[in-house]
């Protein structure tokens, strides 16, 4: 530990950015005491507005300040940059970018659309990049989603599909297009979901668009109350995911799982045990008896008690810990509270 003591002092006097971000991690970890910490992070934010590249470095010295419950100390070195790079318009811009973005990133919606109508209006009236002001509107939508205005982020997302369309640019006016279906989705608006999504599908498009298309699809049939259609598109979702990363996998995973739960919350065993088997002949690992233990324990909560036996069987063949992790809370009975008047 002395070692990476001595290196991170050295690149701390010699501001050398990339190399305090490649010691970050262990180094950070390393600090038992919070005052100590607090301490390394205040230096750290003197060197990283200093850094040619600072975005990345600030990000990690704001993931360490959220787990403190400190995000204003965390968002100072963004404020700051702001104002250093204000003779500068591109470099502005970028500053404001990042700003908005780590208010976005902190569950603060309100602070980044402050932030990115600054930053629109800089685009609009300095740099007149078309493509960066359509970027800026779907952040802005994305915001005002998050507010619960979801009819203002439905007027900025079609400003900004105006532009990507007319710009030829594919892959963001397929992305507006998803946005747009989610938007509509929230409002109830099924069938303008349902076409948004339909449209993107017929387009050529990358693996990632198609996964989000079935993922919003499958929100469309579930908030229709057709949970099988739901969970086709769940499962073409899946499919695509595992040859794509692990982290859009992980994405799907998530959100099979919350869907799952979600039902098993309100009683729809049916649904459950009807789509499961086609879920478990995916995989080759215990995942597949994962899946299959999931069906039994909603033919079991369903009332067939011999469904509790080949439930414990498959259970004993998950060896993922965090799998079985979901399997024991599902299994625990749900506890009601009534008050005697």
């Amino acid at each position: 530990m002395d070692e990476i003591k001595l290196e991170w002092e050295r690149a701390m006097a010699e501001k050398n950015c990339e190399r305090l971000l490649d010691l970050f991690d262990d180094y950070i970890d390393s600090i038992e005491d919070e005052e100590e910490l607090r301490r390394e992070l205040e230096r750290l934010k003197e060197v990283v507005v200093e850094c040619e590249d600072p975005y990345e470095l600030a990000h990690e010295i704001l993931h360490v300040y959220s787990h403190l419950g400190d995000i204003e100390a965390g968002i100072e070195p963004y404020r700051r940059l702001v104002d250093m790079k204000k003779d500068d318009p591109e470099e502005y811009a970028t500053a404001l970018y990042y700003l908005a973005d780590a208010y976005e990133h902190a569950g603060m919606p309100e602070k980044a659309i402050e932030v990115y109508q600054k930053l629109l209006k800089h685009e609009e009236e300095v740099l007149k990049n078309e493509k960066e002001i359509a970027l800026t509107l779907a952040n802005l939508a994305v915001n005002y989603d998050e507010i619960g205005e979801t009819e203002k982020a439905i007027e900025l997302m079609n400003r900004a599909r105006e532009i990507f369309e007319k710009l030829g640019d594919e892959k963001n006016y397929l992305i507006s297009l998803l946005d747009l279906a989610h938007f509509k989705y929230e409002l109830g608006d099924y069938d303008a979901a349902e076409e948004l999504i339909r449209e993107v599908l017929r387009n050529p498009r990358d693996d990632e668009i198609e996964i989000n298309a079935k993922l919003i699809e499958a929100e469309i049939w579930a908030g229709r109350g057709d949970y099988d259609r739901a969970f086709k598109a769940l499962r073409e979702a899946l499919v695509k995911a595992i040859n794509v990363s692990d982290d859009i996998f992980g994405v799907v995973f998530d959100t099979l799982i919350d869907f799952i739960s979600g039902l098993l919350d309100e009683g729809s065993y049916e649904a459950i045990f009807r789509n499961m088997e086609g879920l478990a002949e995916l995989f080759e690992d215990d995942t597949s008896y994962f899946f299959r233990a999931i069906g039994e324990l909603a033919k079991w909560k369903a009332g067939n008690d011999e469904a509790k036996k080949r439930f414990e069987e498959f259970y004993s063949m998950v060896k993922n810990e965090e799998l079985r992790e979901i399997l024991d809370e599902w299994k625990r009975p749900k506890l009601t509270l009534s008050l005697g008047l």
